[in-house]
């Protein structure tokens, strides 16, 4: 079992523990709402674009409403098996759905009080480094100033080149995967001129 599948049933037994109207860190969304939007995000290619295009959002909320008006353990059950086999998907999940299980498992994990970063296996972080690696040029693009990011391993990665002041953030790959997904709740440190710092950290993160 792959990483994305090992992230997906812990994502789903921990919205079963929470329950449905549990809150996220996705703004207003509750669990049943995340729970809606991974599964149109899977198997609705009819509506998904409008995760990433405006012009197809409102078709994009009719069908995530409606999905989120299913019993919530239809839609756990449809998250557990994953894309279906006519799913573009499917063939990819262990790439495309790596970042997404991870970061939305942590979504409804941090929205408790009291949380605190799991412990990863190696292997774990590696492959999460090599996600964020990637995903971080695009989070990150609208940087004014240089980005790079570092392991407390001691991997050092530039992400946005430029002119100016280097901006550093520091912490576990999981850490940062989650920084770069917009998340706030995250445990990293920062090395910079404070001002550079403040417009890394105030950046629109959102992919």
């Amino acid at each position: 079992m792959n990483m994305a599948q090992r992230e997906r049933r812990a994502l789903v037994e921990t919205m079963k523990g929470t329950g449905p109207d549990a809150p996220t860190l996705c703004g207003e969304w509750t669990v049943r709402d995340l729970a809606a939007h991974l599964v149109v995000r899977e198997r609705r290619p009819d509506a998904a674009p409008g995760i990433m295009l405006a012009p197809f959002a409102g078709y994009l909320q009719k069908v995530q409403d409606k999905a989120a008006g299913r019993e919530f353990d239809e839609l756990l059950d449809k998250i557990r098996t994953g894309p279906p086999w006519w799913s573009p998907l499917r063939p990819v999940d262990a790439i495309a759905n790596l970042g997404e299980m991870f970061v939305h498992h942590e979504d409804v994990r941090r929205a408790s009080p009291g949380w605190e970063p799991r412990q990863l296996p190696a292997e774990d972080q590696r492959r999460l480094w090599a996600t964020v690696r990637k995903m971080g040029k695009m989070a990150y693009r609208k940087s004014p100033v240089p980005v790079e990011f570092s392991t407390p391993g001691g991997e050092r990665a530039r992400i946005v080149d430029g002119t100016g002041p280097v901006v550093t953030l520091t912490g576990e790959p999981s850490e940062l995967l989650l920084h770069a997904f917009g998340r706030d709740q995250v445990r990293i440190e920062t090395a910079g001129e404070p001002d550079a710092v403040r417009q890394v950290l105030e950046l629109d993160r959102s992919l």
